[in-house]
C-alpha cells in the first residue's frame, strides 16, 4: 500500500471529524492540533484511519507524529510489517 493512500485516508477523516476543513488544502506538514482537533479529534481520526486498514496499533505507538505526513509514515511502517 502506498504511503499516500494512507495520507488520503487520514485527509478523508479529518474532513468527517471535522467538517469545516473539506475546503482545505491539506499538507504533510498539517498538524490535527493546528487545524483545531481537539484530543477526541485526533483519536477519533486516527481510529477510524486503522479501522479502514483493518489494523490494530495502540495510539501510543502513534503518539510522536508531530504532523499529518509523519502520521502517515507511523502507519504505513506498522502495516508493511
Amino acid at each position: 500500500m502506498p504511503d499516500h493512500h494512507v495520507f488520503d485516508l487520514i485527509v478523508e477523516h479529518i474532513r468527517e471529524v471535522i467538517p469545516e476543513l473539506d475546503g482545505h488544502r491539506f499538507e504533510r506538514s498539517d498538524s490535527l492540533r493546528d487545524l483545531g482537533a481537539n484530543s477526541i479529534d485526533r483519536a477519533e481520526i486516527i481510529m477510524m484511519t486503522l479501522e479502514s486498514l483493518s489494523l490494530r496499533i495502540p495510539l501510543v505507538e502513534l503518539a510522536d507524529a508531530k504532523n499529518i505526513g509523519e502520521l502517515a509514515d507511523l502507519i504505513h511502517g506498522k502495516s508493511a510489517v
